[in-house]
């Protein structure tokens, strides 16, 4: 049975509930992931769970390795990804505490390598129009309005550099934009996850107002870290609700996305490429 990824953002660092927990090691050939990555069994279901940051959030989000986070989670089995992400708020009707289900993602970093498995000899190129499972996002959507939690459905996650927060101009500029949210980390993870045949979905918890409100009060990291737990408790009941409704087999078109798109014939591909993304790719080899 396919597994169930988990990604946890800051303030969700473990998942309470699982049964027969393991925390265990995996190796990739893109390097360590964050952390090790705790298996077992919720609401029935494998499932698998990576804090995003490390146990004890030592990893800024430029330094993520987006590659080696999802080779771990393919590895291990993970065909859906649930995502839990802490973001500002963009909009007046994103409060804190609400949370998002964005379906576009607005790219703002500067470095992109971590953001692909492909290169060094074999080249693909995935459709991306849609990043987002539509699936799993609105199978997260319903779960999050039956337990009346308030949810938004869709809109655009802005994927900033970081660690700084925004200046006034960019918060200003994005706000008057139209997007929604922002963050740090989830457009490589839904790059990678669309390039390992994973279907991903963000829940985007707001913690406060990006900068471009000066109207709100003053943010503090009191009240930040109180925005934080309140998310994480709301996160693992949608996370405990969805898991059940997801179905046992892996065919949404995410799980197919490399048909089409690898351009490298594989008679031309590198064996030390192919040795390293065959996790990928050997169901491609002989096309």
């Amino acid at each position: 049975m396919h597994r169930i990824g988990i990604i946890g953002g800051s303030g969700l660092y473990q998942i309470e509930g699982l049964r027969d927990q393991k925390w265990v090691r995996v190796r990739t050939p893109f390097g360590p992931p964050s952390d090790q990555l705790l298996t077992g069994v919720l609401e029935g279901r494998p499932v698998a769970f990576l804090p995003r940051h490390g146990r004890h959030h030592t990893i800024l989000p430029s330094e993520l390795n987006h590659r080696a986070n999802l080779y771990a989670l393919k590895k291990l089995g993970v065909a859906w990804i649930i995502s839990v992400s802490a973001v500002g708020s963009l909009q007046e009707r994103y409060r804190p505490r609400d949370i998002v289900l964005p379906d576009q993602f607005l790219d703002r970093t500067k470095a992109s390598a971590s953001h692909t498995f492909f290169g060094q000899g074999i080249v693909a190129h995935v459709a991306f129009a849609h990043p987002v499972s539509e699936e799993l996002r609105q199978l997260l959507l319903t779960a999050c309005r039956r337990l009346k939690l308030r949810a938004h459905d869709g809109g655009t996650y802005v994927n900033m550099e970081g660690p700084a927060f925004s200046t006034l101009a960019e918060s200003r500029a994005n706000h008057r934009a139209g997007h929604a949210v922002i963050g740090m980390t989830n457009l490589g993870e839904a790059k990678c996850a669309r390039e390992a045949e994973i279907a991903y979905a963000t829940l985007a918890m707001v913690t406060d107002f990006d900068c471009w409100n000066e109207a709100e009060d003053h943010v503090t990291v009191d009240m930040i870290v109180a925005n934080l737990r309140a998310n994480a408790e709301a996160a693992r009941a949608v996370i405990r609700a969805v898991i059940p409704t997801l179905p046992l087999e892996a065919d949404w078109p995410c799980h197919s996305a490399l048909r089409g798109a690898i351009l490298t014939p594989p008679r031309h591909w590198p064996k030390a490429t192919y040795r390293r993304l065959a996790l990928l790719l050997a169901r491609y080899r002989s096309a």
